[in-house]
């Protein structure tokens, strides 16, 4: 490590997404992937401090992020008139920071006013370009698709650093926003490779699944018509307004689709390996993580060939990519099924990639080299 390095600890004040809790991760069986990052840079000596928009209950999660401060709204005030004065409520602990970050672009300008308050450099992260969802989900010109295109260039123009999860999205960043390719950082999603890995010994009982939202972008009604012309049973985790459709197509498919609401992210890889094909046949996506835990688990992975997908699966190395209409899907889902040696291999490799390019272990590593160099180029301003 350069000698130019600060001593650590850093201290790190985290914004998470604009109107999240710790309590939400929770719920949604997030907690402890979304923390596991930054209990590994607390280990290299980085002191994190958790800004949330969740009330005191907030506190009953200090077991779980232990010796890192939890920064909620224990005044239980209004969430407008919390997130407006937030910067000066928590202002004991970001004056004493050396970094402020944001989680993504939603909630990225309410650090950067702390970040501009106390004198702070900012680091945004960027897991998807809103501009993207946006756009693809209310279209280019909608109100808020000008919106998110403005927030993006405010945050990204003011950032110290900017941390996009795939080289497509630096690009775009790049090309869209004057200076933003220099210091712009493509550091993937991770996964722990240690909870989710391989299992010869399980049983493969489960011939498709799907983890993800049950929301229009994930194609969940192209999945069941491919699915219900096959031969095969397919089990969906998740939640979302499209849940109709899954709870509609379960008595279509006379007990081959198995629907399950929630599963904390603990149980999740136990499911996995029981998996003989993982599927994310989305019209678009950022970095998917859960298309990284299957493949860190060994599972042969089929995703729709579109942007956010493409990117991340080497088409018959190390997965299979398909159009996203349910014919494709169908034609996907059978080659794999039938081809049993070819599938193995693909989980074989897939293993091997996730391993080497997305592990925790290297994703922490990059983070922290990342905040050091963030500070150190602060100093020397």
């Amino acid at each position: 490590m350069s000698s130019n390095f600060p001593p650590t600890p850093i201290r790190l004040g985290f914004f998470m997404t604009r109107g999240m809790s710790l309590e939400a991760w929770e719920r949604n069986g997030l907690l402890d992937r979304e923390a596991a990052l930054y209990r590994r840079l607390q280990a290299d000596g980085v002191e994190v401090g958790f800004v949330t928009y969740g009330g005191p209950e907030e506190r009953n999660y200090a077991s779980h992020l232990s010796g890192m401060r939890i920064l909620c709204n224990h005044w239980r005030l209004a969430p407008r008139l919390y997130e407006r004065l937030l910067p000066c409520f928590h202002a004991r602990w970001l004056l004493r920071c050396d970094v402020v970050k944001s989680n993504q672009v939603q909630g990225a300008m309410v650090a950067l006013q702390a970040a501009r308050l106390w004198r702070k450099p900012l680091v945004v992260r960027s897991g998807y370009l809103l501009s993207d969802f946006q756009a693809n989900s209310e279209g280019n010109e909608a109100p808020s698709t000008h919106a998110a295109f403005k927030i993006e260039e405010e945050v990204f123009s003011a950032a110290q650093r900017i941390v996009v999860t795939s080289p497509a999205m630096a690009a775009t960043v790049g090309s869209r926003i004057a200076g933003a390719a220099a210091k712009t950082s493509v550091i993937p999603n991770y996964v722990d490779t240690e909870l989710f890995r391989p299992d010869s010994k399980v049983q493969k009982d489960i011939d498709v699944l799907f983890v993800g939202r049950l929301a229009p972008q994930k194609n969940i009604e192209a999945l069941l018509a491919a699915v219900a012309r096959l031969d095969v049973g397919v089990t969906m985790v998740g939640d979302g307004p499209k849940c109709d459709l899954v709870e509609n197509a379960r008595a279509r498919l006379n007990g081959r689709l198995q629907w399950i609401e929630r599963v904390d992210h603990s149980e999740l890889p136990a499911l996995m390996r029981r998996a003989r094909a993982f599927i994310l046949p989305s019209l678009w996506e950022g970095h998917p993580k859960t298309l990284i835990e299957a493949m860190a688990c060994g599972v042969p992975v089929i995703g729709g060939d579109v942007a956010g997908i493409h990117d991340l699966i080497r088409h018959g190395e190390d997965g299979w990519l398909c159009d996203i209409h349910p014919e494709a899907i169908g034609a996907a889902i059978e080659h794999i099924l039938t081809n049993p040696e070819m599938a193995r291999e693909l989980g074989r490799k897939a293993r091997s990639r996730a391993s080497a390019e997305f592990s925790l272990d290297r994703i922490a590593k990059r983070e922290l080299s990342l905040l050091r160099e963030t500070v150190v180029e602060w100093s020397g301003r």
